[in-house]
């Protein structure tokens, strides 16, 4: 598995002279909130902070800024300078001036890149990504396979559980994969609030990890894969058989990703099923006023 961070550090370290490009303070509509950042070097780009002509802007700045000498250190009545030339700040209205209609207002802070700087970037992400949900998926078949591709991209912490050694292979390289003969298990000692998803091979499988599941009021998110005869026969064998209520089965989304649209190519159901996941997570883990990670940075 690799993870964001490594890759952040495999781009830090890679790239030569870097910029930082932060949103450092929004106004009424903005493709992103404050924050968000990118990093860029004279070739390559790392994260985005949204806005077409916004980013395009920022990036030419960035790259303006490491495209002159690097700074000299200076004394007295001139070490304003130096600041000046490693930092930038760019305000900028989301309007037709700039071939956009958002109506907002962002502010834009471009500051090159130093090893202090790199390792606080560092420590933001390695703190953004230990509270990051996590989402299990059991079965590796091609729902969850796709479903695996689907969420490698969301900011989660994505995992993948299976019986069958050959069906983790080829899982996407920033999902965990776990091999067990006990699936079910992996439930219990999951972190609380994370999302569950559950299409194994097998359905007398399925019902053993969606009863776990269900058992655990702190979840975000239980799902199953099938159809309404698959459902109705879980709720009969877990009201009766596992000592389940009509309450916790009132928590089971089945099947997974709705009914709505009647298409079940496996990267249709992923699609469905991961905007599900993510709206029930952020829905579930949602805390006001909490800072983002990056603010720490930029307060630095």
């Amino acid at each position: 598995m690799t993870s964001k961070v490594q890759s952040l550090k495999d781009f830090l370290a890679g790239q030569g002279r870097l910029a930082l490009v932060e949103v450092a303070g929004t106004k009424g509509s903005t493709p992103r909130e404050k924050g968000a950042f990118m990093l860029v070097s004279r070739e390559a780009i790392f994260g985005t902070i949204g806005g077409g002509q916004l980013e395009y802007m920022a990036i030419d700045k960035a790259r303006q800024m490491l495209a002159s000498s690097p700074p000299r250190k200076r004394q007295g009545k001139e070490a304003r300078i130096e600041v000046d030339e490693v930092c930038a700040t760019l305000d900028v209205p989301l309007g037709p001036e700039i071939g956009q209609c958002c109506g907002g207002r962002v502010e834009v802070l471009i500051r090159l890149v130093d090893a202090p700087l790199a390792a606080e970037l560092v420590a933001a992400a390695e703190a953004e990504e230990a509270h990051l949900p996590h989402v299990y998926i059991f079965g590796g078949g091609h729902v969850g396979q796709a479903l695996a591709a689907a969420i490698s991209l969301l900011p989660v912490h994505g995992v993948v559980i299976e019986t069958r050694a050959e069906a983790l292979e080829g899982m996407p390289q920033t999902v965990e994969t776990r091999l067990t003969p006990m699936p079910e298990a992996e439930v219990r000692n999951a972190p609380a609030g994370t999302a569950f998803a559950i299409l194994t091979h097998d359905h007398a499988l399925d019902f053993l990890i969606v009863a776990e599941a269900l058992k655990r009021d702190d979840a975000a998110y239980v799902g199953m894969i099938g159809s309404k005869t698959k459902k109705a026969t879980f709720k009969n064998w877990f009201l009766k058989s596992a000592e389940g209520t009509e309450a916790e089965f009132a928590r089971l989304v089945s099947p997974i990703g709705g009914d709505a649209v009647k298409d079940k190519r496996p990267q249709v159901i992923a699609a469905l099923a991961a905007a599900e996941i993510m709206t029930a997570l952020v829905t579930h883990n949602a805390a006001p006023n909490v800072d983002h990670p990056h603010d720490r940075v930029m307060a630095g």
